[in-house]
């Protein structure tokens, strides 16, 4: 008899007085959940994923959403039980957790490639001769390019963050009605928390990798090595001289920034852009707070911000259209305390041809 069926004889039959249901199907619903757990298991395992080097409408996997299909069928199926005996919510529970851990790591294997260029940026850096001879090693390489299959590793991360793990959640709540006085409702959904938890830290680290990357590329070549632009503008009386001086780098930039956005969703896309744009400001910002008694060099820091603000807010504004909302158009932190630092220390003209 399948599941299906069996939970359906189980909540809609009638028992005499003295025969305890749910304590005479308690072993089957306890081994049923197992099974569907050992069944979804098998299914994040890396000899039956088969979706390699394939990428959905979302520009995802379609791994996950076959796999939060399944559990989207489990949940709906196990309604009838729940019902009945609510208790039950945290058995399930547990085991959608651990099914979602899975898919997590089966992604990360199944990526592993293109994950593995990130891994430097992600660990804690320590400054020993091992660490040194790994930066050496690692600025021999040419420049990165983020990979179309990391692209959709990224999409799909955000997808499950967005989209498919807040279905299974908001369901999962939706039985606290059910719930009698007294039960733990507040509990429901705890395990799927931790799981978000790790899976946004997770998110985080490989943006944050990619945006290093991409930064590490800008000074491969001395010619856009934001810092030294800046300290040679020192020598240069016009702002057009600044900007020529810029020009490799905003080609440099606005050539990540294509790239990305062909590999990326929107939201990826624009949190990648919004990274890189803070640090470049960074870079700016750690610049003029190790020269703070000497303004020499604020012309040239004044000048290289308003290119890196156009130039991110252009090729962004220019890829997305109406798409893109005003406040991701705004100048991230760090380049608002670098704003801060020069409107602060600037003399006051009121016919500055500069930004600020």
């Amino acid at each position: 008899m399948k599941s299906l069926q069996t939970l359906k004889f189980i909540t809609s039959t009638y028992f005499p007085a003295g025969v305890d249901a749910k304590e005479l199907f308690h072993l089957y619903i306890v081994l049923w959940i197992e099974d569907k757990r050992r069944t979804l298991l098998e299914n994040c395992r890396m000899d039956k994923v088969k979706w390699s080097g394939v990428r959905t409408q979302h520009m995802t996997t379609p791994f996950v959403d076959e796999m939060y299909d399944l559990l989207k069928n489990t949940l709906t199926e196990y309604e009838v039980i729940i019902c009945r005996w609510p208790e039950y919510i945290f058995v399930l529970e547990n085991a959608i957790a651990d099914i979602e851990k899975a898919v997590i790591e089966s992604l990360e294997k199944q990526y592993g490639d293109v994950l593995a260029p990130l891994k430097d940026c992600i660990a804690p850096k320590k400054f020993g001769l091992k660490y040194v001879q790994k930066l050496t090693k690692r600025n021999s390489v040419g420049p990165y390019t983020v990979p179309e299959d990391l692209g959709i590793l990224l999409n799909t991360m955000k997808r499950l963050l967005d989209v498919l793990r807040p279905r299974i959640e908001s369901h999962l709540k939706s039985w606290s009605s059910c719930m009698p006085n007294g039960g733990n409702s507040a509990a429901i959904g705890e395990r799927l928390s931790e799981v978000t938890v790790t899976l946004r830290a997770k998110f985080r680290n490989y943006m944050q990798a990619v945006v290093e990357k991409l930064s590490e590329n800008t000074r491969m070549q001395n010619t856009t090595k934001l810092k030294k632009i800046i300290q040679d503008s020192k020598e240069l009386v016009m702002e057009s001289d600044i900007r020529s001086r810029m020009q490799a780098l905003k080609d440099q930039l606005v050539e990540a920034i294509n790239h990305v956005h062909k590999v990326t969703e929107v939201h990826v896309f624009v949190a990648i852009c919004r990274g890189f744009w803070d640090r470049m400001g960074q870079d700016v910002l750690s610049f003029l707070e190790n020269r703070k008694e000497n303004r020499a060099w604020y012309k040239g820091a004044r000048v290289a911000v308003s290119v890196l603000d156009d130039t991110f807010a252009s090729q962004m504004q220019q890829l997305l259209g109406n798409s893109i909302q005003q406040k991701e158009l705004e100048p991230p932190r760090s380049i608002m305390e670098v704003r801060s630092i020069l409107c602060k220390d600037a003399p006051r003209q009121k016919n500055s041809s500069f930004y600020y």
